[in-house]
């Protein structure tokens, strides 16, 4: 599939939308729902190993809510993360593919019952392949302070991202999702991994904020769109768990930085501690004000 065609799949999606596509929820928001622990460098990719049908289960979920877009489990899903649990590289390979499989799986099922009722306004959901930052992998909260230290460089990063990149590609998902990049340097390496390995399906970037007006590195985002603005191979830009009262602001002014199609999803305003690796609680306004939030 060529890239043009390709972009022209997450295009249509929107219009048939109506100009605004649903991306899924937390996908270990609800895991955790369903009795799920998911406590582990991992994360919800734990449940890759221990408990693939709860996966596919939510994946379900999220599209009988109306999404249009399901994540797959693969953000702290890396090789070198599965290595570390005593995996071969094969078993970890095989893992990534099933995380693009469970939302496949879980896509077509749905989506083979209500295409034959005419009365049900759902669209056909495209499969994002979450690729999470290098911090993610870190797991020691980089990812919300772009600090990644002076011996990471960009070739660094685009080794690191690479055969995950691969095999997540090879899977067969509609569109790669790279999440929570916290700096300009790692969205340099996704942009530059993408044209080296001639990727042939769309692409999004999505940073994360921790002021609502600038990339976690405290670069501006305009210094970090520079990058991504050349690139034929992103065809969004956006930001991810970040608390949602930045987010209308932060919209205005990205669509006045980029022509690329812009994506949100926020969390629910807490604040993760990186070191007791938890989530402290939100500030910033009481939870049944939380759709009050949501873009217009």
């Amino acid at each position: 599939m060529g890239i043009v065609k390709a972009s022209a799949l997450l295009d249509d999606l929107i219009e048939k939308a109506g100009g605004c596509a649903v991306v899924d929820g937390g996908l270990a928001t609800q895991l955790e729902k369903h009795g799920a622990s998911i406590n582990d460098p991992l994360w919800s990719a734990l449940c890759l190993i221990k408990d693939p049908d709860l996966v596919k289960r939510v994946h379900l979920e999220y599209l009988e809510a109306g999404a249009d877009i399901l994540v797959t489990s693969s953000y702290q899903a890396t090789i070198p993360g599965f290595l570390s649990r005593g995996l071969s590289i094969e078993e970890a390979e095989s893992l990534l593919e099933k995380s693009v499989k469970l939302a496949v799986e879980a896509r077509d099922k749905f989506w083979n019952v209500v295409k034959r009722n005419p009365t049900q306004s759902y669209n056909r959901a495209l499969v994002a392949a979450s690729i999470g930052s290098y911090g993610a992998y870190l797991a020691d909260g980089s990812e919300y302070n772009g600090d990644y230290g002076p011996h990471v460089c960009l070739d660094k990063l685009k080794d690191f991202h690479r055969h995950r990149l691969q095999v997540l590609v090879d899977a067969g998902p509609d569109i790669l999702a790279f999440e929570t990049i916290p700096n300009k340097l790692e969205a340099q390496a996704c942009v530059e991994l993408l044209e080296e390995e001639n990727v042939q399906i769309p692409s999004w970037i999505c940073f994360s904020s921790v002021d609502g007006k600038n990339a976690p590195s405290g670069e501006s985002f305009k210094d970090c769109l520079d990058v991504i603005n050349r690139s034929d191979k992103v065809s969004a830009f956006g930001i991810n768990c970040a608390p949602p009262h930045f987010i209308q602001t932060l919209i205005q002014e990205l669509k006045e930085l980029t022509a690329k199609a812009i994506i949100v999803y926020p969390n629910s305003g807490e604040i993760w501690d990186g070191i007791s690796k938890r989530w402290l609680p939100s500030k910033c306004f009481d939870e049944e004000k939380f759709e009050q939030f949501a873009p217009i």
